[in-house]
């Protein structure tokens, strides 16, 4: 790749609550698509590095009305579920699961409806701006690995996990593994072949070690995939504390919550991704902070199946790693930037409450809300952190993974008027869609946005 340096408005969150916007910033790019220096105007190289750029023929200059962004981050998405999206969002949790999505997610033994969806689901993210997604597959091993591929090939920085699930108590005859040890070694696998692959040297796709949640698998299932997180030091994504039936079923289960639950079966690492979390408590958030794991917070999808608000604005205050998850196909859009206003409307629910009939000091849990500059750190350097990856942020020694929001595209909902607006990132998280994205960068490779369609 021909390193390059890109001048123009950038915008992004170094701190939780704080917003940068480096107008005429340069940022330049080496040749491992890694940011090798970040200039502000004031900077006394600012004018030498740009001419240098623009007479080698590397300077990529944003238009007016054009933003850089740090590449999005997704923390939860069921990959098989794509094609259920917007479907069934009317039926509790257990029933959703059991009615439509296990027999969808059965499917996947057929590789060529496998190709068919994975391919449209990760074209339909990078042209949403989401640079990495931490993604569930199916029990399948074969149609993991081709979800793998299918992110390598496109450019898409991805952890991708074989779901495992093999409790006949709670999963279906028809779509479970066989047995603990049949699950263990197809994890396993996965783990090699994504290693392993070719062109994965940068390590652009990661494997993670994926129990469904605690109701779907067995104890030795559990005990072994937590010794495989050990030995290769991989990442872990599952559900936790999501839902009362989920919730109350591990209580009564393993007579402890979640959280001690996932940490006496060593599943509670420093990468660790817990989604939705809804029902954890101070207990929770000290243990998870203990253990450094992150959290994706769903903001759509937890008011579908979750009938609760996560605390995001106690999680953020006490320091804990969160991110957003769209949770495709609980949550009905890919979009993350949606998730962010929602993850902003949740919290104001949360605080405000929502029975008139209570006095207003009574019906809300005070001091709750989030506003656009927590939603949108949680999307970027949130969600890199949660990771434990160098990405979600312009600083040196970061992959640089962008995406541009422009402004001036006829027919938006995106209206930026520069002699009144105070708060351009507001208006581009609440306004932008697909169409705004002009460019989508992964480890500076142009891999998608509407100047460069995917496929």
């Amino acid at each position: 790749m021909k390193q390059f340096t890109l001048c123009g408005t950038l915008i992004h969150a170094p701190e939780c609550g704080e917003i940068e916007i480096i107008e005429n910033g340069l940022i330049e790019v080496d040749e491992a698509g890694i940011i090798a220096g970040l200039h502000s105007p004031e900077a006394e190289q600012h004018a030498t590095i740009k001419q240098t750029a623009f007479a080698s023929n590397s300077l990529i200059e944003l238009s007016a009305g054009q933003y850089l962004l740090p590449g999005l981050i997704d923390l939860h998405v069921h990959a098989p579920q794509w094609p259920q999206a917007g479907n069934a969002l009317h039926l509790p949790l257990y029933t959703w699961l059991q009615e439509y999505t296990f027999p969808l997610e059965a499917k996947y033994a057929d590789l060529a409806f496998a190709e068919k969806v994975y391919t449209s689901l990760v074209d339909t993210l990078i042209a949403n701006g989401t640079t990495t997604t931490l993604y569930f597959a199916t029990v399948h091993l074969s149609a993991t690995k081709l979800l793998a591929d299918i992110c390598l090939a496109k450019g898409q920085r991805a952890l991708v996990g074989k779901v495992a699930m093999d409790s006949p108590a709670e999963c279906p005859d028809y779509y479970r593994d066989a047995s603990a040890q049949q699950g263990l070694a197809d994890t396993r696998a996965l783990i090699e072949y994504v290693r392993t692959l070719p062109g994965n040297e940068q390590g652009t796709v990661l494997p993670v070690i994926t129990p469904r949640f605690i109701p779907s698998c067995t104890d030795e299932m559990l005990t072994g995939l937590g010794k495989l997180a050990a030995e290769y030091d991989c990442h872990v994504q599952t559900h936790c504390s999501e839902s009362d039936w989920e919730h109350n079923y591990v209580l009564n289960r393993h007579g402890k919550r979640d959280t001690e639950s996932l940490k006496s079966f060593k599943l509670l690492t420093n990468k660790t991704i817990l989604a939705h979390s809804c029902f954890i408590n101070a207990d929770d958030m000290t243990t998870i902070k203990q253990q450094r794991s992150g959290i994706a917070h769903c903001p759509l999808s937890n008011a579908y199946f979750a009938d609760a608000v996560f605390p995001a604005r106690q999680a953020l205050d006490l320091g804990l790693d969160v991110g957003l998850g769209t949770d495709v196909a609980g949550g009905a859009t890919p979009s993350l930037l949606q998730n962010c206003h929602a993850a902003v409307t949740a919290s104001r629910y949360l605080e405000g409450g929502v029975d008139k009939t209570l006095t207003q000091h009574e019906r809300g849990v005070p001091e709750s809300r989030i506003n656009f500059k927590e939603a949108f750190w949680m999307a970027t350097t949130g969600g890199g952190q949660a990771l434990d990856l160098n990405i979600g942020l312009f600083k040196k020694g970061y992959a640089f993974d962008a995406l541009v929001i422009d402004s001036t595209v006829t027919g938006s909902n995106l209206m930026v008027w520069e002699e009144l607006d105070q708060d351009v990132l507001q208006k581009i998280i609440y306004n932008a869609s697909r169409q705004n994205i002009r460019k989508v960068w992964v480890q500076g490779v142009l891999i998608g946005g509407v100047d460069r369609p995917v496929g």
